[in-house]
């Protein structure tokens, strides 16, 4: 009997892809031909939807539900349900997993829910819908309905991740989407706000086959290909293995993201790292908080100067893009507190920060002590922190503006130079940015969106607020300066004053000093000019700031691979 089952993935951008819902219909082999999968985004309308799951005539429909889409999939379930009535509905996922029955009596037009690891239980599942296996009640993984009655069956024991097959063989239908890989499930980790530490039962894929498929993402040039193990490095001979093997076949174009637990990095990971080609590899780093009672009640364990240690130290080698994460709303976690962990993170400079919000997850720790932490969130997903016994909802209200502003001014590597010499005329980087955020809402601007060039004159407008009159030169010139390290602008903005270099001082520089310097010596001449911009400064940009005749090329055929800027040459001029 051949059944037209639909895999449903409702991603939270067109980038991204859904590794389980390929992993699944991998894995059920007998049934490749009739598992369909529809991708679809949080962006496309669900009447689009609706109308384009009705149109494939399903059989057997089945969604695969996160935080990010699970009000999307339930609409789209309950609309389908009135108009393909008989067709079995199945969910699976981490959204739905840790309160199947729940779950089940809130939505009755479910049929069932595949719980924790899908890949066998869904074989089996389409085993029961084509007569091979007799009863629901046999199928261990599942929580299903039947008739009035909810059945619970037990968890199913975890996989050997060996087994799942590989599910990239059509590059074709992942072109222009990121690559999620995984050579490891499960994590060792007790985390109270995570539900990675719900299943103990760390396993890793045979390194044979990691190498094997590594090298087809970089037979085919993929741009990068992200990691979801949970701690990558929980298993030094593993992690030593994958990075030697991904530094030895670099292609020169692929990018490998992994999350990574930074204290217990060894010297020769991080020696190993030091070596990659700048743009090889990215690592992200969660810390969470610096606040020793916070990380003591998340069930973490962290030694933070010992993180900061390392993170200077990779950050030397100026070629490991580093993202390290923060997360407001946990426990002992005040206002104060998570500022003073905002400035020990924000020390040890990043390529970024990240602020994000505490997600109260089904199934959770944290979830299941709300009460005792006066932890009140969004009953709608993502489940965030609206307060707690320690954060009030105005100081998560100043948090969201302080997010605002490290994401524009720091994470977006556009004004570098001129954020790191403003920091100082602020008692710490915290109040820096909150200090702007205010400022963006008494001026309005956090009710608009703002072009890139938008954004250096508003930063210009907070600079007057915040330093002296005598130093707002410098300060147009390292805008300036920033400016032109990212964009190769044709249109010169009003806060670089007009432009200081006469055409006789730019054909003396080609003709007769770049053709004389090795360095400069490809720039002599007209055929570079259009990729390149000669900028004449009054202050040393570059460093102190003491005012001096400075001039600087820009390439934008060479920039650097983590943040973009473009290559410079500082010029000397007699």
């Amino acid at each position: 009997m051949f059944m037209n089952i639909i895999l449903t993935a409702i991603n939270a951008k067109y980038i991204h892809s859904n590794l389980a819902v390929y992993s699944l219909r991998a894995f059920a082999k007998p049934y490749l031909e009739e598992v369909k999968i529809a991708e679809y985004t949080i962006n496309q309308t669900t009447d689009f939807i609706l109308m384009d799951l009705y149109k494939k005539h399903p059989d057997v429909l089945c969604f695969s539900c996160y935080i990010w889409n699970i009000e999307y999939v339930l609409e789209i379930m309950t609309e389908i349900h009135k108009l393909l009535p008989q067709i079995p509905i199945w969910l699976g996922g981490p959204e739905v997993s840790y309160d199947a029955a729940a779950v089940l009596k809130a939505y009755p037009q479910v049929t069932g829910i595949m719980k924790g690891e899908g890949e066998e239980t869904f074989l089996e599942v389409l085993d029961y819908y084509h007569g091979k296996i007799e009863s629901l009640a046999e199928i261990e993984g599942i929580t299903y309905r039947k008739g009035a009655e909810i059945e619970e069956n037990s968890w199913r024991p975890v996989m050997d991740l060996s087994k799942v097959p590989f599910v990239y063989q059509d590059m074709e239908k992942f072109a222009n989407k990121i690559i999620y890989y995984e050579s490891s499930r499960g994590c060792p980790f007790s985390c109270s706000y995570c539900l990675s530490s719900v299943d103990k039962c760390l396993r890793f894929r045979n390194l044979d086959l990691v190498k094997q498929e590594l090298q087809f993402f970089l037979d085919h040039k993929v741009s990068q290909v992200k990691f979801v193990d949970r701690t990558f490095n929980c298993n030094q001979k593993h992690a030593l293995t994958i990075w030697s093997f991904i530094h030895e076949h670099d292609n020169g174009i692929t990018n490998f993201h992994f999350e990574v637990a930074a204290d217990i990095l060894t010297e020769e990971e991080i020696a190993l790292l030091q070596k990659m080609r700048p743009g090889l590899v990215q690592l992200e780093i969660g810390v969470q908080s610096t606040n020793p009672e916070t990380i003591t009640e998340i069930h973490r364990k962290m030694d933070f100067q010992k993180v900061a240690g390392i993170v200077k130290q990779i950050n030397a080698g100026k070629n490991v893009h580093q993202h390290l994460d923060l997360i407001a709303g946990l426990p002992y976690e005040d206002l104060d507190s998570f500022g003073k962990s905002f400035d020990e993170v924000y020390a040890v400079r990043p390529e970024q920060l990240q602020l994000g919000f505490l997600k109260v997850l089904k199934g959770s720790y944290m979830a299941e002590h709300q009460q005792e932490y006066e932890l009140i969130h969004k009953d709608t997903p993502p489940y965030e922190v609206l307060s707690t016994k320690w954060l009030s909802y105005d100081d998560v209200l100043i948090l969201k503006s302080v997010e605002e502003m490290v994401e524009t001014f720091y994470n977006s590597g556009q004004f570098h130079h001129t954020i790191m010499h403003l920091e100082p005329y602020f008692s710490s980087a915290f109040e820096m940015y909150r200090r702007m955020g205010k400022f963006y809402e008494v001026q309005g601007y956090h009710k608009q969106s703002h072009s890139r060039m938008k954004r250096y004159e508003i930063l210009l407008e907070f600079v007057k607020t915040a330093v002296p009159e005598k130093d707002l030169g410098f300060f147009r010139e390292l805008l300036t300066f920033d400016l032109y390290l990212r964009e190769n602008v044709k249109n010169r903005p009003d806060f670089a004053g007009d432009y200081t270099v006469k055409k006789e001082e730019l054909f003396y520089l080609y003709d007769e000093v770049f053709p004389g310097k090795e360095e400069l010596a490809s720039y002599a001449g007209k055929h570079q000019r259009k990729m390149i911009h000669i900028e004449r400064f009054r202050y040393d940009v570059l460093s102190e700031g003491q005012k001096k005749d400075t001039w600087v090329l820009f390439d934008y055929q060479k920039r650097d691979p983590l943040n973009h800027q473009a290559k410079t040459f500082l010029l000397y001029i007699n």
